[in-house]
């Protein structure tokens, strides 16, 4: 059910408020480029800035923008257990195939920790994807950890962002063929698909989302030269994305791609530098996207 291309949204805003019209758009154009699932809410999304009726909103509208097309899962994550299952709660109602949740941050709870919050969440009757970044929240899921998360009926694969391919190898003994793996970073999907990976929740599907789901297309099917071609072609698009704090950079990125999208970001994000702006517009040049 979840593989391939999965752009992590980004949130328009327009005047400090959610800009709805945009959204829908965005929704609409990703699913009309290929992309295989939608993540409303995320990291990429802001989500840590939006109000609990806005993430429900945004959730509803992905929701209803994917009308079936497509399966959305929601970015669900906080550090306040509490919380988390409220949004999660809200998710389901709002229709959401899955949700997609991080251990905790700033708290940085021991192992024990981390499986009793995560394993709260996943007794509310929806697929839960675990997301594993310690770049932000400070902590990891351990392979042990996970291999324990994995055996809960809802827990169905993961979101890795460590950077580290030796865990897909790891997590695939740990957690059997079954547990879906995502990579969470666009440089490294070429081979964590060929480590055993399903797919991508990605940041640059935003700006190029023709081109990562032919990239994921072609993985799926074994064509690994022309695979290398894409990730060739989008890797300086990558990495520029990544010039200055996200999603700064990727917003820019697509008022290039799809003019008239807004810039606007919300504190504590600002605009991205200039040098990231320069380094956006080659990379979006050398993608052939301008």
């Amino acid at each position: 059910m979840f593989f391939g291309s999965i752009p992590a949204l980004v949130t328009p805003f327009s005047g400090g408020k959610v800009d709805e019209e945009a959204f829908r758009d965005l929704v609409d154009w990703q699913i009309e480029e290929g992309s295989n699932a939608l993540v409303p809410c995320g990291t990429t999304g802001e989500g840590a800035t939006l109000s609990t009726n806005e993430h429900r909103r945004l959730v509803e509208l992905a929701v209803e923008g994917a009308h079936g097309r497509v399966p959305v899962i929601a970015g669900c994550g906080s550090n306040n257990t509490a919380h988390a299952i409220e949004m999660t709660k809200n998710a389901k109602d709002a229709g959401a195939d899955a949700a997609l949740h991080v251990p905790p941050y700033y708290n940085r709870p021991n192992q024990d920790g981390i499986y009793a919050h995560l394993s709260a969440v996943a007794d509310l009757d929806i697929p839960i994807i675990l997301y594993n970044v310690p770049s932000r929240t400070i902590t990891d899921i351990a392979v042990d950890t996970m291999a324990r998360l994995s055996r809960l009926p809802n827990v169905i694969g993961v979101k890795d962002a460590t950077g580290i391919l030796s865990r897909v190898s790891a997590q695939r003994l740990a957690c059997g063929e079954e547990f879906i793996q995502l990579s969470g970073n666009d440089d490294m999907a070429l081979g964590f698909s060929a480590m055993g990976g399903r797919g991508c929740i990605s940041v640059t599907a935003n700006v190029a989302p023709k081109l990562c789901a032919q990239f994921q297309e072609a993985m799926r099917e074994g064509r690994w030269g022309e695979a290398l071609d894409l990730q060739d072609r989008l890797f300086p698009l990558h990495a520029a994305l990544f010039s200055d704090a996200s999603p700064g950079p990727t917003k820019y990125a697509l008022s290039h791609v799809r003019p008239g999208f807004s810039t606007e970001l919300r504190l504590p994000m600002t605009p991205p530098s200039i040098a990231s702006c320069a380094a956006v517009d080659a990379a979006l040049v050398s993608a052939g996207l301008i």
